[in-house]
């Protein structure tokens, strides 16, 4: 039995010690945003955060994350109303600005990489809250384990909802 925190709640999980903290997301938890794209660490559609870091989850084994912080696409607007303070009642209908400016600026095509893109995005900003076009280039292509892969090629719908968060934050929204 390994314990996981995913997104702030402490869980206990049976499973082997070699197991993707993929599939205890998926499969055990019912956590359907990150996504099995490769299964090899190399597209980036099964990203989450581990202790504020963008992790791909297909490769993790969950043994090694045991009382570690694991943030998924679901676990981002509590994280923000953390961040923010907000009661659990303003809490409750907060999405976290990322996820704002990624639903504002129309960014999915298809939607498939778009939670691991989200997971890169907020690493990016809760170190830099102003990244230029080649900050934001470079934390989803060359600063990770391996670039972030689109099929349907809306990188810049990416950076411009990026870009788009970022004011957002900003602004404390």
């Amino acid at each position: 039995m390994v314990k996981i925190i995913v997104n702030g709640v402490q869980r206990e999980v049976q499973a082997p010690d070699d197991t993707p903290l993929l599939y205890v997301l998926r499969n055990d938890l019912q956590l359907t945003g990150p996504q099995f794209g490769c299964g090899l660490a190399q597209c980036g559609a099964c990203s989450v955060l581990i202790e504020g870091k963008e992790v791909r989850s297909c490769v993790t084994p969950v043994s090694t994350v045991a009382n570690q912080e694991i943030i998924t696409l679901e676990g981002l607007p509590a994280r923000w109303a953390k961040q923010k303070g907000l009661s659990a009642e303003e809490a409750k209908d907060t999405l976290h600005p990322v996820q704002q400016a990624w639903i504002e600026e129309q960014t999915p095509l298809c939607g498939f990489c778009q939670s691991g893109m989200m997971m890169v995005a907020t690493e990016l900003l809760e170190k830099n809250l102003n990244p230029s076009d080649a900050q934001i280039k470079a934390a989803f292509t060359t600063e990770g384990p391996s670039p972030h892969l689109c099929r349907c090629g809306s990188y810049a719908a990416i950076i411009d909802a990026v870009k788009h968060a970022a004011s957002l934050m900003g602004k404390g929204k």
